[in-house]
């Protein structure tokens, strides 16, 4: 008899775990580690845009140094902002929100007073430039949803019963999202 109880005791661990989903929980942590990178790839390319934009924006002697700066510094912060996959909770989620939403403001700054040149609005390589940060942004949207779709996946599968058990003994966290800017809930608004 007691030599069964080994395997018998080996064979319901093994059923156990097995159960527990332990590999579907890998497998959504890697989902939301693949989609966290996505996003980052578009930050990136959007910080890639700004040096050729500043740089074609610059060419206009008046133009004001103030909003340039503005930009370059910001583009700085955000840049400096990294988060592992591992790292991400709410937390940083919001303090990498915070940096990207500095540069994308200092941006739309940017863009604003451009208006007031009519030259450089048509200019080819501004116009060019201004249409890939615009499709960047909109990558990005489309990143930040499947990433905050992942780790709603994520976070559902690891919530429930009976993962949440094995979830804590793995070591596998609730994830953090990407919300809403502060303040965007309100129409901005629009003067003639």
């Amino acid at each position: 008899m007691k030599s069964l109880r080994i395997p018998f005791y080996l064979g319901l661990i093994t059923v156990l775990l097995s159960s527990c989903g332990y590999n579907g929980m890998v497998d959504r942590d890697e989902t939301v580690s693949k989609s966290w990178a996505d996003v980052q790839t578009q930050y990136q390319r959007r910080s890639d845009l700004i040096p050729n934009l500043v740089s074609t924006v610059k060419g206009y002697a008046d133009f004001e140094q103030k909003t340039l700066t503005d930009v370059i510094e910001a583009r700085s912060r955000a840049t400096s902002m990294n988060i592992n996959a591992d790292e991400i909770t709410p937390e940083n989620i919001a303090k990498f929100q915070s940096a990207q939403s500095q540069l994308s403001g200092a941006l739309s700054r940017l863009l604003v007073t451009v208006e007031r040149y009519p030259d450089l609005k048509a200019n080819q390589n501004f116009l060019e430039l201004q249409a890939q940060l615009e499709g960047t942004e909109n990558r990005i949207s489309v990143s930040r949803q499947k990433f905050n779709g992942s780790v709603q996946d994520y976070n559902s599968y690891i919530r429930s019963f009976p993962r949440v058990i094995y979830a804590g003994w793995f070591d596998f966290e609730k994830k953090g999202y990407f919300e809403a800017d502060a303040g965007t809930e309100n129409a901005p608004k629009v003067e003639f």
